[in-house]
């Protein structure tokens, strides 16, 4: 029975009982009142006495001992009306506590309600309903509209239409494609798709995300730091009153009365009630914390950690940089790399098919396939014999190109992967791939310092060098690199003890040092990963923002907690100083101590609304959130032929030069120079009026008057390269202009996507 459930009958009986107890002393059956009464305040302090037992055996003296006290005296006195007075408003005080916890975890809830029974699987007979139990990785699962995904799984189908609110709290749809990874638990909003199994139920994200709930229901324990900061003086202080005024007055029912009044005290309600209403606020935007304990420390943090792979950067490798050697086009390098990946499950090959499908590049299927694992593949692709893979696998049996050591180098100072693509025996080109930092990592760290956070720290097992290009981007006090999973423990360890510390990160190598700070937190869960299970918070929306409101939602809530027990204790006191001057007596006392609780609740239910930190209150609609960014991928292609020609101009003829320029000018003018315009005229102001203040999109327009500066004095370049007095420096003026448009759009692109980002 729900505690909620069992509480109300309780309820209910010592109600019954006060009524038709009160029915038999208005009748004249004074004894049959009595008997009544002194029955309907058994089971209250029956519960009263267990709690408090329980309490003992656990080393702490719970503020319950006051109202068992209070029914106690009272029968002794021979008070019964006053003991069922006490009890049923006891009961009524539990009552809404047990309501407020219930409403508070109803989204927690919602997450196991929505549990996937059955699936349906694609074999070469047809279609079939079968359980979730039945599902083995590798299965091929239709997922038809209103279904759930029911295992984590790899898209199929060209796109579908998703509902993820389950998992993030986000309510807008959201698209997903081809090759992008599904977790298990979110929607099919949309037509029915294919995706492929990656997991055994078990083994998903919803089963894990399941689990972690159950976890967080059945914690109980979690408030007793800051209630018991209270009862120690409020114990006491009570039980001294009440006797003072019973020695005083020489009347032992002042005494009752002041315990009346403290019982149920605000105190032992309305903090668990503030808590627990905090962290159904989390669970809402997709923050999962596990216990109340958990809870309050990241209230009082003070020092964080990052890992730096998968939580100040995104954790899956992207398509960085495209290297074509003269005379190929960029997309054409990544065109062929990507045709011969699609046949490969490797992540690497994945990242390449999945940039490709960003770019809108048609990829023809592969043929004779040999896969060596883990360094490469070779097949044909458009008839023509193709490699893909390391430079080594690739230059094993071709020569290296002149560029290979310069690339090499600059992959070995940034950190990442080179892929070499070969086509009919030459190597025509390479591909950068790497873990970029996320889009909202600076923002974060920014709100992070705004929740309160004082000194950030990144941990890593990466060289210095290569770490630090990330650590300054992202804007981190301190970079401790080089370092194994006993390292980062230490330095855990050597945290000053009056410091709440934080660690986060989401990698099994990260499970010791989640269990060593003060409060671990694991990003983005995935199924039964140890990260996840040792930490005490999970971000289940894989957005390192969310952490920041976890924070900013917990320091609110405890501020709304102690706010709650100082207005209910506050008043307590004072009718317990009418109480024992004999103004209020002990049945009117218990009714007045109800209204007290009320205000008390109602005041700590403000922790469901405490609004996230946000630059804006209000928010980008998320179908346009979409379509900017899909607008700024269908220009990827643009942007990487700028920059091939800026590397490849100073080796072309003054002829070919001009012809290449021209064509790159026409799609620029008929591409690039409309989407920005596009963008000033009709995008910015709607974003203005989100963000407020007198002009917030200033900076940016100025960025797009110097991209149209850019790009009308590189078609001014052209003209001048063909008149007869040719410059002789004209060609590197142009390689510095193309260099020049190259930088501002990808750091105005950047710019604008976290702009979109943070309103979404």
């Amino acid at each position: 029975m729900r505690p909620l459930d069992f509480i109300t009958s309780i309820l209910i009986l010592s109600f019954v009982a006060l009524l038709f107890g009160s029915l038999f002393f208005w009748t004249s059956h004074t004894e049959a009142a009595k008997l009544m009464w002194f029955s309907g305040a058994l089971p209250a302090l029956g519960i009263l006495i267990h709690k408090i037992i329980n309490s003992i055996s656990k080393k702490i003296l719970n503020i319950d001992f006051i109202a068992a006290v209070a029914i106690v005296s009272a029968l002794y006195l021979g008070e019964f009306f006053s003991a069922i007075v006490i009890a049923v408003m006891y009961l009524s005080g539990q009552a809404l506590e047990a309501y407020a916890e219930a409403r508070a975890t109803e989204e927690m809830s919602a997450l196991l309600d929505n549990a996937p029974r059955d699936a349906c699987r694609i074999t070469k007979d047809g279609l079939t309903i079968i359980s979730i139990v039945e599902i083995h990785s590798g299965d091929r699962l239709l997922i038809r509209s209103g279904d759930t995904v029911p295992v984590d799984g790899l898209m199929q189908s060209t796109t579908a239409i998703l509902d993820e609110s389950i998992l993030t709290g986000e309510s807008e749809f959201v698209k997903r494609y081809k090759g992008e990874l599904l977790r298990s638990g979110v929607i099919n909003g949309g037509p029915p798709f294919e995706i492929r199994a990656v997991s055994t139920p078990e083994q998903s994200t919803y089963a894990g995300i399941a689990r972690l709930v159950e976890s967080a229901r059945r914690s109980r324990a979690p408030f007793t730091r800051l209630v018991d900061r209270y009862a120690l003086w409020f114990i006491p202080a009570t039980l001294g009153l009440s006797v003072f005024s019973w020695l005083i007055s020489d009347d032992p029912l002042r005494g009752l009365a002041v315990l009346v009044v403290a019982t149920p005290c605000p105190l032992i309600i309305a903090v668990p009630v503030a808590l627990i209403s905090g962290m159904s606020n989390c669970a809402k935007r997709g923050i999962l914390v596990k216990t109340g304990s958990a809870f309050e420390a990241l209230s009082r943090a003070s020092v964080l950690f990052f890992d730096k792979t998968g939580t100040l950067t995104g954790g899956q490798a992207r398509l960085i940089r495209i290297h074509a050697t003269s005379g190929v086009e960029p997309s054409e390098v990544l065109r062929i790399a990507a045709s011969l990946d699609q046949v490969s499950v490797h992540i690497i090959a994945t990242t390449i098919v999945a940039a490709a499908h960003e770019r809108d590049l048609l990829l023809p299927l592969p043929s004779d396939i040999v896969e060596e694992s883990g360094a490469g593949l070779s097949g044909r692709v458009d008839d023509v014999s193709v490699l893909v893979g390391s430079p080594d696998y690739v230059c094993r049996t071709l020569p290296a190109p002149e560029w290979d050591a310069a690339f090499l180098s600059a992959i070995g100072d940034e950190g990442g992967t080179a892929v070499y693509v070969a086509r009919d025996g030459f190597v025509i080109g390479a591909l950068h791939i790497a873990d970029q930092i996320r889009l909202e990592t600076p923002r974060a760290l920014r709100m992070l310092k705004r929740a309160g956070i004082r000194h950030i720290t990144m941990l890593t097992g990466d060289r210095y060098d290569v770490a630090s290009v990330i650590g300054i981007a992202a804007g981190v006090d301190e970079i401790r690199a080089e370092l194994d999973p006993a390292g980062k423990v230490a330095i855990l360890a050597g945290v000053p003890s009056d410091a709440i510390s934080v660690m986060v990160g989401d990698g099994v190598n990260d499970a010791p040092a989640l269990a060593a700070a003060s409060v671990g937190v694991a990003m983005g869960v995935r199924g039964a990963a140890a990260s996840s299970e040792a930490a005490d918070v999970v971000l289940l929306v894989d957005r390192l923002d969310r952490l920041a409101e976890a924070i900013h939602i917990a320091k609110a809530s405890r501020k709304i907690a102690v706010q709650s027990a100082v207005l209910g204790m506050g008043l307590c006191f004072i009718t317990m100083i009418f109480a024992a001057a004999g103004f209020l007596g002990p049945v009117y006392g218990a009714v007045l101590q109800e209204f007290i609780d009320v205000i008390a609740i109602g005041n700590a239910l403000r922790s469901l609304r405490v609004t996230p930190l946000r630059v804006s209150r209000r928010s980008l609609p998320a179908a346009l959130a979409r379509r900017l960014h899909e607008e700024h991928q269908l220009l990827l292609p643009l942007i990487d032929r700028i920059s091939y020609m800026a590397d490849h101009l100073l080796l072309m003829s003054t002829e070919e030069a001009i012809q290449s320029l021209k064509k790159l000018n026409l799609t620029i003018a008929e591409t690039l120079v409309p989407h920005e315009r596009k963008d000033d005229h009709e995008i910015y102001p709607l974003i203005a009026g989100l963000l407020g203040g007198d002009d917030p999109m200033a900076s940016l327009s100025r960025t797009h008057r110097e991209i149209f500066s850019l790009t009308a004095r590189l078609k001014k370049s052209v003209v001048a390269l063909e008149l007869p007095t040719q410059d002789p420096k004209a060609l590197n003026a142009t390689q510095h202009l193309l260099y020049a448009l190259d930088a501002i759009v990808r750091l105005h692109f950047a710019q604008e996507e976290e702009i979109y980002y943070t309103l979404n």
